[in-house]
């Protein structure tokens, strides 16, 4: 069953159908019809004036227009989820005993055999894998990640999901094992598998190894399937289990809107309660990705909350906001816009593409989004790209958004773009030469490295070439403008981590020297050197 045959509806009106007839207790109780009226819950929504927690440690809150980023916060959890964490913070409960009935519980809702709820999904990966290779044996997990002696040493990854997050996976000391085609998988499937990782995905469904494939032929021989739906909404029955796979984790802070710090592993029961041994309080490779009884009641009013809210009217009032936007950018000059519909169930929501003629408007995209980012009242959106080269633009993403943010980022965009700020300086004429071989200092915000080598070749005011770090090269590009040069590098997921470099500096004779931005990883120092 490919997850494009699943309708938006039809998904959503199964999760409601299932959760029909649970109760939310007293605890939850009456909340459903507040929920319909408002996506946050916020104090302001309420009546009551909202604290200004960050502001005074001098941080700034932002209006979320870009999605569930971890980055930016994720989302914000429901009301009915603060009230639970409030209410279990209030005694004491022992955590075996609280693991054992939510576990029920979160199969009753999901109609899984079992559930577990874990400090978010890269945790409850961490949990699965760890259960995969020891089966809950305290003798055997509490040696991880030394896998010495073990029959169960390599996790198989179709190289369709190779990306950052494996890692939750390999670091319980795992080999990874890609495949492409289901005879490779055949082949590298053995008595060392301890199974086999997904993320799930359209690129999943239309490939060689989608997870219905990958079951059939793990299942007949005893290697269970792991799949990662992250960003994914909760359907219920599991559109994933029902393909055959074993286990499935989610971000508790995304489309659930549970705890940041929380997420969800359901599936076979042996394999579930095996990843609740390798997580705390017990001790082992797991003892860090501590869950505490706030999180764990937090976690489960989201699951519940789920079933009792209302998807189609959320969705419908996302749309409208966007409608809102584009109506008022449409007036400007140039200015087309495009609401683009999901195609998969992670991050499932419209979004708003905002594009105009460059050199008409005098602004771009990424000024624009860089602009707002800045501003007195911030706003984290999207750039969005165009097929014409004389257009850019942005995108909006209602995901996060709270009632009445819609009406801010409009005015935003409808200044911006009609009294745009001055356009940043037109490159110079490069007067400098970088064709060579560079040694690198790197000064990271703690550490640093002298591994990093460029080799570069500049034509004109093009250079390409090749950056070596500590352990891969990866191709390089960039440019000159006068005496400044900017050399930028990517390493992609394929290899299992996701890095961005842009080292911008001043050359001088045989040496540069400069800032490198690393995205994620934040800012760096760096000075080079020719020919060393």
């Amino acid at each position: 069953m490919p997850t494009n045959a699943l309708s938006r509806r039809a998904i959503l009106q199964r999760s409601a159908v299932a959760g029909g007839v649970l109760s939310l207790g007293p605890l939850l109780g009456g909340a459903t019809e507040a929920l319909a009226q408002s996506t946050g819950g916020t104090a302001a929504a309420a009546g009551k004036p909202a604290k200004d927690v960050y502001g005074r440690i001098g941080v700034r809150p932002l209006i979320n227009g870009r999605g569930t980023y971890t980055i930016i916060s994720g989302s914000l959890m429901l009301p009915e989820v603060r009230e639970a964490i409030d209410a279990a913070a209030r005694q004491y409960v022992h955590l075996d005993e609280l693991a054992d009935a939510v576990g029920k519980r979160l199969a009753k809702i999901t109609k899984a055999e079992h559930g577990l709820v874990a400090s978010g999904c890269h945790a409850a990966l961490t949990h699965a894998a760890s259960a995969c290779v020891s089966g809950g044996n305290p003798d055997l997990h509490v040696r991880l990640p030394d896998l010495t002696g073990f029959q169960k040493t390599e996790v198989i990854i179709p190289a369709h999901s190779r990306n950052v997050y494996e890692a939750a996976v390999s670091l319980v000391g795992l080999k990874v094992v890609e495949v492409t085609t289901p005879d490779e998988l055949k082949r590298a499937i053995g008595p060392q598998t301890a199974l086999i990782y997904i993320m799930a995905g359209p690129r999943v469904d239309e490939s060689e190894l989608p997870t219905d494939v990958v079951a059939s032929i793990a299942g007949p021989e005893g290697v269970p399937v792991l799949v990662d739906a992250a960003a994914e909404i909760l359907t219920i029955p599991n559109v994933h289990l029902e393909r055959g796979a074993d286990l499935v984790a989610y971000s508790g802070g995304k489309a659930i809107r549970g705890p940041q710090s929380a997420g969800l592993l359901l599936g076979r029961e042996d394999l579930v309660r095996a990843a609740w041994v390798s997580s705390a309080p017990h001790h082992g490779v797991g003892r860090g990705y501590k869950v505490g009884k706030e999180e764990a009641m937090g976690m489960l009013a989201a699951v519940e909350m789920w079933v009792q809210r209302d998807h189609d009217a959320e969705y419908a009032r996302w749309e409208s906001w966007l409608k809102t936007i584009s109506r008022r950018v449409s007036a400007i000059g140039s200015v087309k816009t495009r609401v683009t519909q999901p195609d998969s169930l992670s991050n499932r929501t419209p979004s708003l593409a905002i594009t105009w003629d460059e050199k008409r408007l005098g602004v771009s995209g990424r000024t624009v989004v860089d602009t707002l980012y800045e501003a007195e009242t911030r706003i984290a959106i999207n750039t969005a790209g165009s097929d014409d080269p004389a257009r850019t633009g942005v995108s909006i993403t209602p995901y996060m958004l709270q009632p009445g943010e819609e009406k801010i980022i409009a005015d935003a965009l409808v200044r911006i773009l009609t009294d745009p700020p001055a356009p940043p300086a037109a490159p110079r004429p490069p007067s400098v030469d970088a064709t060579g071989e560079w040694t690198l200092e790197i000064e990271y915000l703690a550490g640093s490295s002298t591994a990093h080598k460029l080799e570069l070749t500049q034509d004109g005011a093009e250079i390409t070439g090749t950056h070596t770090g500590e352990y891969v090269s990866r191709k390089a590009t960039g440019s000159v403008s006068g005496k400044t040069v900017t050399v930028h590098s990517t390493l992609s997921e394929s290899s299992g981590d996701s890095l961005d470099f842009t080292f911008t500096g001043t050359l001088k004779g045989d040496s540069m020297s400069g800032e490198l931005n690393m995205g994620e990883y934040l800012k760096a120092t760096w000075k080079a050197e020719r020919g060393g």
